[in-house]
């Protein structure tokens, strides 16, 4: 599955990211957070990723450290295999630009999740295509706050049964998992 940039998604939960080009590897962006807003704490198993900060304070904290802030003109680096998170930690819209690398099914993997995420309730994206997303990208992506349960039982479970009812279909062309 390929799209064409630049290529916006966004939450409503406050977050919007726009994927600019592609360079090599590597996918620029854009985003936008919203006061309070930003991801849960999320790994990228086989991506790094920078973002600098063009406008507002963001907060970032990697796992088992306290959270740090920065502002503008200031990088913040995730290595990959890194637990972290980021968010907007000021009153004002929080504006970034940076890029992921290497790119690999990223732009898929965040529309899709943001999709479901969106079609959801109560901050929980809906159960089959984030089953989907989940198990079948579980090599490149993990949320760590997710009680193994769920990981190992729940979702391929809710994966196995959204294949029975023929709920992927419109997957046909996702990208190849690592």
């Amino acid at each position: 599955m390929s799209y064409l940039f630049p290529h916006t998604i966004e939450s409503k939960y406050g977050e919007k990211i726009t994927f600019l080009h592609m360079e090599g590897t590597r996918v620029f962006i854009e985003n936008e957070v919203q006061p309070n807003a930003g991801p849960p704490m999320h790994t990228h198993l086989i991506q790094d990723e920078s973002l600098t900060v063009t406008e507002g304070r963001i907060g970032y904290q990697v796992i088992g450290q306290e959270p740090q802030y920065a502002g503008l003109g200031e990088t913040v680096f995730f290595k990959r295999g890194v637990p972290h998170r980021f968010w907007n930690a000021g009153d004002t819209m929080l504006r970034c630009t940076g890029w992921v690398d290497p790119a690999e099914s990223i732009v898929f993997y965040l529309s899709n999740l943001y999709d479901a995420m969106n079609r959801g309730k109560n901050h929980r994206p809906e159960a089959f295509d984030s089953a989907y997303l989940a198990w079948r990208y579980r090599r490149e992506y993990d949320l760590p706050e997710i009680p193994g349960f769920v990981k190992n039982v729940l979702v391929p479970v809710t994966y196995a049964v959204g294949l029975l009812l023929g709920k992927y279909r419109k997957f046909k062309d996702a990208p190849k998992p690592k």
